[in-house]
């Protein structure tokens, strides 16, 4: 007599299956004659760099054997993971830590709120995920806008939108400059662009990119593509592109015509830092020695797994980065917003508020849509707990009745410092073999 299989463990082996097959598919996609892709493609899935911005690319000095390269040896996904792996990953985190259990508090941001010019000449609102309308020296600045519901090249599928947008796109007001940090869908986004596109912005992106905006109407003239370290003068503001460890795809046929990036705006008298997406690596100390120190950081910090983790910061790490950079305050990124990883909603906030009170650094954690000078952070409160899943346990890393202050957070207390060790932390020992070539071996979700 067969002994009987129960029902989840079957679920996981389907849904390998189904991860095989797709994989599969992806496979066969790289084999279509590039006219067959291009009549399948959507708009979304954006144009491929051609002419004058394909001869910067292929001279770009990262333009290895066709592909541009990180500028350390990483691979997209680690372990040479299968997809039963990965099912097993997910099905090992309780379905309800993945989401909010209530809705999120947002502030509703009003444009009156932005106004009047920040007193101290900076002011930061994180609008949820890594979109950050940054007012500095004057000058506005939105870093990786989407106002989408879905990061995805389509309406009906993908990631959705855990909390609402904290203001609609069209009371933003007039931008100055858009900085993009790569193509991924969670941080271009088509519907977003063609709206910013009517207006007077400026929009810098990292080489290749720039072929996405023209394919959906941006003017060239208003297009500033930057290899790493190349830098630009734009409204007073001088943007570099500096490295970030990463990759780009917008579809199912890789291209590695796409360069991705970490940025650097300085302006008369502020500067600051965006991460995009990144692996931790010794480029944010040589980045900080050359542009260091900054008066804000915008770190990523969510969407980090122990299956991909050269292409995603954890929260310990994007605090070390931090301090590597020079930063003053550090204001978390990439959390909150899409269900991206197999980790507990809110674990990206809980780590990074114990690491930044080992580690000595000034946090910001305001709730997606409200604004705050670097100058005077506000002080932090652990909002998201009112909202998350209960944890038990060890997953509480900080106590319900410690809360950052509002300037440096204080020194780990004897509690945290007996805190486990979360199943994700920072993994050492994830380095690639020698034979590998760095940022092209395995896949992961395109975010």
């Amino acid at each position: 007599m067969s002994r009987p299989v129960s029902w989840l463990f079957r679920a996981g082996e389907l849904a390998a299956e189904a991860g095989l097959a797709l994989r599969d598919a992806k496979r066969s996609y790289r084999t279509l004659p590039r006219e067959t892709w291009q009549r399948m493609r959507t708009d979304a899935f954006g144009a491929d760099p051609s002419g004058w911005r394909l001869h910067r690319v292929r001279n770009s000095p990262h333009f290895v054997d066709g592909s541009f390269r990180n500028p350390v040896a990483t691979r997209r996904l680690a372990y040479a993971h299968t997809p039963l792996a990965l099912m097993r990953t997910k099905l090992a985190v309780d379905p309800n830590r993945r989401t909010p259990a209530a809705a999120v508090p947002v502030h509703r941001l009003l444009p009156m709120e932005l106004a009047t010019p920040p007193a101290s000449g900076l002011r930061l609102t994180w609008l949820g995920h890594a979109t950050v309308l940054a007012e500095l020296d004057g000058v506005r600045v939105l870093f990786d806008p989407v106002w989408s519901e879905r990061c995805s090249p389509f309406d009906w599928i993908g990631p959705k939108r855990l909390h609402p947008v904290p203001l609609p796109l069209a009371e933003l007001g007039p931008v100055d400059v858009v900085v993009i940090s790569h193509d991924h869908y969670d941080h271009l986004d088509m519907p977003t662009v063609r709206t910013l596109a009517a207006g007077d912005a400026v929009f810098a992106v990292p080489l290749g990119v720039g072929a996405h905006l023209e394919h959906w109407g941006v003017s060239p003239r208003r297009i500033v593509d930057l290899d790493w370290w190349e830098t630009a003068e734009l409204d007073g503001l001088r943007l570099t592109a500096t490295p970030a460890r990463h990759y780009c795809s917008r579809g199912p046929r890789p291209s590695g015509r796409f360069l991705w990036s970490s940025w650097v705006v300085e302006g008369k008298r502020h500067r600051l830092f965006h991460s995009g997406d990144s692996g931790y690596f010794p480029g944010f100390a040589e980045i900080g020695r050359r542009f260091g120190p900054f008066d804000a950081t915008m770190m990523q910090v969510g969407a980090y797994s122990e299956h991909w983790p050269e292409v995603h910061l954890t929260p310990e790490e994007a605090v070390q980065a931090h301090r590597d950079l020079g930063g003053d305050v550090m204001l978390p990124v990439h959390w909150g917003t899409f269900d991206l990883a197999p980790h507990p909603w809110e674990e990206p906030a809980e780590r990074v508020v114990a690491a930044a009170q080992d580690a000595g650094v000034t946090l910001a954690l305001p709730r997606p849509g409200r604004p705050f000078e670097p100058a005077a952070p506000p002080t932090a409160k652990l909002w998201w707990r009112s909202v998350a899943a209960a944890p038990s346990g060890a997953d509480l890393l900080v106590p319900d009745g410690l809360a950052p202050g509002p300037a440096t957070v204080p020194d780990t207390p004897a509690a945290l410092t007996a805190a486990p060790a979360r199943p994700d932390a920072p993994l050492a020992e994830a380095r690639p073999t020698a034979d590998q070539s760095p940022g092209q071996d395995g896949e992961v979700p395109l975010f």
